[in-house]
């Protein structure tokens, strides 16, 4: 239902547009006395609907009605599905962007490529730090997870507290950072919250999520035992306590660290240049592999989810222009698999044991730690913060459907299930959803971005599972065929093995120009379309996407 916003000015308003249908794309927007703030702009990865696409970011056009009321955006923390689409979008939004300092400088990073460090507007806050954003009173509140200084956002009005968790876990022995401190969190609960906005990620999940602290410890073991070769570890970029428990770990094991992929580069300087990650040795480039004995080496690498372009699956496919594995090396997949890129992971298992390189994975070893919280941990959560209300987020609809299931059956708040587009009123005596908003996707198609019910995607899906079929005809001024049609059908018809289907429906092409009457371009076009249409569901039971081109020439 359509809302007039202007009827509500006053109230307290929760909107997600990306995240709550999907693990990805965070994307939220807060309302209050008139004004609106975005909390984070995220990216995700595209799946098979969207041929040729490895990124989607959220459809933005509902800010075209509020955009003169919208005062900022504020990051929770420095992820792809929390930063990643401002480098795209923020183009049309401009406004100020709130971040911490090692946020800042990762995005200020990803700006720079796309020639945007100069416009974008980037007020850095303090870890821990409070920010007045008009009649928004917010407080940054460190939590722990897999990057430096993640904070979750607690919102004061006079409609009540709400606390945005942001991604978060307890983590007694964070590689990088503090523990979080629960009497932080006991002390807003004691202040009063409305509403808890949570982290649904393994809301499956029983138990803790558990240390990167001990995974460091099962990590060097493991490493420690590979002593033939080079060991690549592949894992998220951005998992900077990752990357800081490799690089400790390459010391005590006696191998030199080096970096294959971008990103992890960026956030390498990024954590260095903001005090993380100082005192362990620097990083060799691949260009230095050849150097180096491969037992020497503990190469990190990008591309743990088969992402197309990164450095695994170069490695998988030997396109690395420095690095080459062979039988003597390992491959550990120090992540979780994502649900939806099961497929191209699998792929990239198969070509490696293909070529003898062992691949150790979280299904066979203790090689991995999520950042996000378990059930255990998500009950302590409520317990601390003690909201009224609980709305969950950051997870398919079966994740936001079981958090809010666990919560009414725990009695730990009252539960709120909402779904992208969704306007949530907020206020003392209940939360009600009064309407919904345009939400969707966009694609991010080389330099292009594309809505999701592009012409062009739906065109190479057609192309991809019912082929294409393109047919060229001659004729002269009165539509007379000059010359024999040509026809080309990629994905639909062999050229050496289907022989017979193109002379029969070059047969049928020419039976109807045989027909006696002057014919025009367009009726050759449509009639040709449908002779052609008819003919492939008929003999292949397909319905390829097809072109007619006529060349007409004009003979004195």
């Amino acid at each position: 239902m359509a809302i007039d916003f202007r009827k509500h000015k006053d109230d307290l308003m929760f909107i997600p547009l990306g995240g709550t249908d999907e693990i990805g794309l965070n994307f939220y927007l807060y309302h209050y006395k008139g004004k609106w703030i975005i909390v984070d702009l995220g990216l995700g990865f595209a799946d098979y609907h969207y041929p040729g696409v490895e990124i989607l970011v959220p459809d933005i056009e509902f800010l075209d009605k509020i955009k003169k009321d919208l005062l900022g955006i504020v990051i929770t923390h420095a992820h792809e599905d929390h930063i990643g689409a401002i480098q795209y979008l923020w183009p049309e939004i401009r406004v100020p962007i709130y971040a911490t300092k090692f946020t800042n400088a990762v995005l200020k990073s990803k700006l720079t490529d796309v020639n945007l460090s100069g416009d974008v507007k980037i007020h850095e806050v303090e870890v821990n730090g409070k920010v007045q954003i008009g009649p928004f009173d917010l407080e940054f509140v460190n939590l722990t997870h897999s990057i430096p200084e993640m904070h979750g956002i607690l919102f004061r009005t006079d409609k009540g507290n709400v606390f945005h968790t942001g991604d978060w876990k307890f983590d007694d022995k964070p590689v990088i950072g503090n523990p979080i401190a629960k009497e932080r969190l006991k002390a807003i609960g004691d202040e009063g919250v409305l509403a808890l906005i949570c982290d649904s990620t393994n809301i499956f999940n029983y138990g803790v999520s558990g240390s990167e602290g001990d995974l460091q410890r099962s990590l060097c073991d493991l490493i420690g035992s590979l002593e033939k070769g080079a060991v690549v570890v592949t894992t998220f970029a951005s998992n900077v306590g990752r990357l800081a428990s490799l690089m400790q770990i390459a010391d005590k094991v006696g191998r030199k660290i080096m970096f294959a992929g971008t990103s992890l580069w960026r956030m390498y300087h990024a954590a260095l240049d903001t005090g993380y990650l100082e005192g362990l040795q620097e990083p060799l480039h691949p260009k230095e592999f050849s150097k180096h004995a491969r037992a020497d080496l503990l190469i990190v690498a990008t591309g743990c989810q088969g992402e197309r372009f990164a450095a695994t699956t170069k490695l998988a496919k030997v396109e690395h222009p420095d690095i080459r594995l062979n039988k003597d090396d390992t491959v550990i997949f120090a992540s979780k698999i994502i649900p939806g890129n099961e497929t191209k992971i699998f792929e990239l298992f198969n070509i490696f044991c293909k070529n003898g390189i062992e691949v150790l994975t979280e299904k066979d070893h203790f090689v991995h730690v999520s950042g996000h919280p378990s059930r255990d941990e998500v009950e302590e959560m409520y317990k601390l913060i003690r909201p009224q209300y609980a709305i969950p987020m950051h997870g398919q609809t079966m994740h936001i459907h079981e958090h809010c299931n666990f919560v009414k059956e725990k009695k730990l708040a009252k539960p709120v299930q909402l779904h992208n587009g969704a306007v949530l009123k907020l206020a003392e005596d209940a939360l009600k959803v009064i309407g919904e908003v345009q939400t969707g996707y966009l694609a991010v198609d080389g330099n292009f971005i594309l809505p999701s019910d592009s012409e062009i995607l739906q065109l190479r899906r057609r192309m991809r599972d019912h082929g294409l079929v393109v047919i060229t005809l001659l004729v002269d001024k009165r539509g007379t065929l000059l010359k024999t049609p040509q026809i080309l059908a990629p994905g639909v018809l062999d050229s050496q093995d289907d022989v017979e289907y193109y002379e029969k429906l070059g047969d049928e092409i020419r039976d109807f120009f045989n027909i006696a009457g002057a014919k025009s371009e367009t009726e050759i076009e449509t009639r040709v379309r449908n002779i052609t249409k008819r003919f492939f569901k008929n003999e292949t039971a397909k319905e390829p996407r097809i072109f007619v081109q006529v060349i007409l020439m004009n003979n004195k």
